[in-house]
């Protein structure tokens, strides 16, 4: 099947802003939504307590930024996102929490370019299940990396699937029962399409493959459930 091209995917973006924006739920379609904020954060911390620079990749409406600001204030916040409307959203909510300088970029993430050991902390949330080739997850995975400070950590929560069909399906199987006990056999076929057409997941032991091989020099695994995980390298 062809997959949505990037403006197809932000298009789609720019009209679910409101729904990007509750801190405290997460997202109904995203097991364990909360859980996996609070653990990537607090591990940020513990990673980088001393963090100035903050990099927040995909950030919708500000989540992950401003839980991160819960745990380090005055952060400064540079907020990436392909949607004008969720960079609109999240500049207006983070500006509000810290003292720190707030900028935004209207990007892709393969397009993007940051000046080396600049950012300390880098968040991903839900977005890194967007690119495509294997040779799109190293490029980026290896910009992360190079911009990152010595001691900074990349730390993602996303989509995910296993390396064996068999355990693949399961997992998905679940899913599938999870996602029709929140909204019915409609709410989840609705959410398989938009998968099947939106996303290109790669598996965890894949990404911190990845990590390894770009030169992270230790990963960390905060959390899995079902076809989602929490996870992250530290340089």
């Amino acid at each position: 099947m062809k997959k949505s091209t990037v403006t197809e995917i932000r298009e789609r973006f720019d009209n679910e802003v409101e729904r990007f924006s509750n801190l405290d739920t997460g997202q109904i379609a995203t097991i364990d939504a909360t859980v996996s904020l609070e653990l990537l954060t607090g591990a940020a911390k513990a990673i980088k307590p001393e963090a100035q620079q903050l990099l927040d990749l995909g950030c919708g409406a500000g989540n992950y930024s401003l839980k991160m600001l819960t745990k380090i204030p005055k952060l400064n916040c540079t907020l990436v996102d392909l949607s004008q409307n969720m960079l609109e959203k999240a500049f207006e909510r983070v500006s509000e929490v810290t003292e720190g300088k707030v900028i935004t970029i209207q990007s892709d993430i393969r397009d993007l370019e940051f000046p080396k050991q600049s950012v300390d902390i880098i968040l991903a949330g839900a977005v890194l299940h967007h690119l495509r080739e294997d040779s799109d997850w190293e490029m980026v995975f290896q910009k992360l990396y190079d911009c990152l400070t010595p001691g900074g950590c990349l730390m993602i929560s996303d989509l995910i699937v296993q390396d064996h069909t068999g355990v693949n399906d399961l997992v998905w199987e679940k899913y599938g029962d999870y996602l029709a006990q929140q909204g019915g056999a409609a709410y989840r076929q609705k959410v398989f399409d938009y998968i099947e057409i939106e996303d290109s997941p790669r598996s965890m032991t894949f990404q911190l493959d990845l990590m390894k091989k770009v030169g992270f020099s230790s990963v960390e695994i905060l959390h899995k459930n079902s076809c989602f995980g929490a996870f992250g390298g530290i340089k």
